[in-house]
């Protein structure tokens, strides 16, 4: 997904804000879960972030742009999954920011942590 920092995203300092990348995180996750999922799988789980971890080595200012790229590389463990996303100026770039966020799945009709299953996982998971 590619992103465009507007003047409402940007800080004191004149870049984009510690928030704001985190919210684009959570907006490319959104967007992949409800991209590759079962559409039975959306309407029977959400997803809530249990911790995020982030390493910025630039910034954009207002009117510039990055592409987001979303990946899972590992099974996940009970009911959470590990998410890795990078901000790069352009395709295949360095990336700018970088986000490793622990998701847990919730049953939609229990509001309480649910295992991942296997077939929910399979669509995320790197081929073998």
């Amino acid at each position: 997904m590619t992103f465009t920092a507007g003047a409402e995203h940007i800080d004191f300092m004149g870049h984009v804000n510690n928030a704001v990348w985190l919210q684009w995180a959570q907006d490319i996750a959104t967007a992949h879960w409800e991209a590759v999922a079962d559409p039975a799988h959306v309407e029977a789980y959400l997803w809530v972030v249990t911790r995020h971890e982030i390493d910025y080595r630039g910034n954009i200012a207002e009117g510039e742009s990055v592409i987001g790229a979303t990946r899972i590389e590992q099974p996940p463990t009970g009911a959470r999954f590990e998410r890795l996303i990078d901000f790069m100026r352009a395709e295949g770039g360095k990336p700018l920011v970088s986000v490793r966020s622990t998701w847990a799945m919730i049953a939609r009709d229990t509001g309480r942590l649910q295992r991942v299953p296997q077939d929910v996982a399979k669509r995320f998971l790197p081929a073998e």
